[in-house]
């Protein structure tokens, strides 16, 4: 609101407030000293402090400001985009989906609410990539304990942990097989390898869980497709209407 109010401009009346949380922690020195014995001078402590704020914070949809702030603020590019039937029908087709909303800035699944969040469809740069993000999202949501029951997912894993990094290698392999199931392949091909070998690159010192990892992708794929998983399948391109 004071930001507002200094740009010369306000909040509409009758908006309410997001609080937004803001946290951090530094390294203090101790008002105590100890001294050094190899060289007789006093070393100084540290502590950890944890710093935390909140503020209430307004949408900018939420203000009335100045045509001429509005004017300097970043333009956000969006982009019209047609649906593709066969990945419509495999999104439709998932048994027991999670819910999926589209909102923020970030894709991502969550276990505790079994909710995939996507950015709005219009800030995608193309049709293929809003299916190639839904595609892995919708992988991670088929490890959930009341569908696949994957351990990868189902169990708590810090980021960058092998744990972690085999679960995104199993969502973003499954997520390939479904965009070529889709026939939307050669469109995300090239950004799916690159992600597939950063994580890889995680499990190098064991490089049978690239290859069982592969193997989780399959049955996760076959979840979403609704069809059993009956051995090794190969997915291959198809056209988009198939």
């Amino acid at each position: 609101m004071k930001q507002a109010n200094e740009l010369g401009g306000s909040v509409r009346k009758g908006e309410h407030s997001q609080i937004v949380v803001f946290w951090k922690v530094d390294q203090i020195a101790d008002a105590e000293t100890e001294a050094d014995p190899e060289n007789d001078e006093a070393q100084e402590k540290s502590r950890r402090r944890f710093v935390l704020r909140y503020y209430r914070l307004f949408n900018l949809e939420q203000c009335e400001l100045p045509q001429t702030v509005l004017d300097k603020l970043p333009k956000i590019e969006t982009h019209q985009h047609d649906p593709i039937e066969a990945a419509e029908r495999i999104v439709a087709g998932m048994p027991n989906p999670p819910e999926i909303q589209y909102a923020g800035s970030k894709a991502f699944y969550s276990p505790i609410t079994d909710r995939i969040t996507l950015p709005p469809r219009e800030l995608f740069t193309s049709t293929e990539e809003i299916y190639a993000c839904l595609f892995h999202e919708a992988s991670h949501a088929s490890g959930s304990v009341k569908r696949l029951n994957r351990k990868s997912i189902t169990e708590a894993a810090p980021f960058g942990s092998p744990t972690y990094s085999f679960e995104e290698l199993v969502a973003e392999f499954s997520g390939a097989y479904l965009c070529a199931e889709a026939g939307i392949s050669p469109a995300v091909l090239e950004n799916q390898a690159a992600y597939i070998q950063g994580w890889a690159a995680k499990l190098r010192t064991d490089k049978r869980m690239v290859v069982i990892a592969a193997a989780q992708a399959q049955k996760a794929a076959d979840y979403i497709l609704d069809r059993p998983t009956t051995g090794v399948r190969t997915y291959v391109r198809t056209s988009a209407g198939a």
